[in-house]
């Protein structure tokens, strides 16, 4: 059976995909910050049926988390399929950039931008295990430069874009680096979304949103990688501008 590791895995996005990923037949391991939260959310998935999926406390935040959850994983795997890195905050609003304390920007980043590169490093030897290895960045259509250089659009979070824009240039970094090995890597937006993280507004159901996400992480060697993907607005074949 292949294995999947979803980060922020115990609610919304994260927890649909890892729904949808036990669904298409794998082992999914749920990372959650607190461990109480991710059994809570498992004892969900097995009252629909699932019953192919763990928890695993990860706070993509913390070093010693991360290594700790890298151990405990390897001692069930000697391969890891998929990563997902969806462990995401905003850092609250609103975010004047003018007006945001550089604590915000630090607090953003830690988990946005250096928790995706914390987790990626610590699992990617048993990712290179796997035949196929598929890593899906969470990220955003706000975080396109292209789009936000419109200074006409005042859809503006400056903390949160800046850290989803960071994430961007390391997804496509990351893709260079491993060019000639069969990883794929992508960025994926999976569109405004009903959740928490919004406050339930949004034009996205979760099951869409985790849909938009699981298909990269499904591909094929023939499928993309180093592309920034953004389906809710920039229907396939196109892809969000940079």
């Amino acid at each position: 059976m292949k294995t999947a590791l979803v980060t922020g895995a115990n609610k919304g996005i994260g927890l649909e995909v890892a729904r949808q990923l036990a669904q298409h037949g794998y082992f999914v391991y749920l990372g959650s910050r607190t461990l109480a939260n991710g059994l809570a959310a498992v004892e969900k998935l097995n009252a629909d049926g699932i019953s192919n999926v763990e928890a695993i406390q990860l706070d993509v935040t913390d070093e010693r988390s991360v290594q700790t959850a890298r151990i405990a994983l390897a001692k069930k795997t000697a391969t890891l399929d998929v990563l997902v890195n969806n462990a995401g905050i905003s850092g609250g609003f609103p975010q004047a950039v003018l007006q945001a304390s550089i604590d915000q920007f630090k607090a953003v980043f830690e988990t946005n931008l250096f928790g995706v590169a914390r987790v990626t490093k610590a699992f990617i030897d048993l990712m290179k295990q796997s035949p196929e290895p598929r890593i899906v960045n969470v990220s955003t259509a706000l975080a396109s430069l292209t789009l936000a250089a419109d200074l006409s659009n005042d859809n503006r979070y400056a903390v949160y874009q800046s850290s989803k824009a960071a994430l961007n240039m390391y997804t496509v970094s990351l893709a260079h680096e491993l060019r000639d090995s069969p990883f794929r890597v992508n960025a994926v937006c999976p569109g405004y979304t009903q959740t928490d993280f919004t406050n339930h507004q949004g034009t996205s159901t979760v099951q869409q949103a985790g849909q938009r996400i699981t298909k990269y992480a499904l591909i094929d060697q023939n499928g993309p990688t180093g592309k920034f993907i953004s389906e809710e607005y920039f229907p396939e074949p196109a892809s969000c501008p940079w």
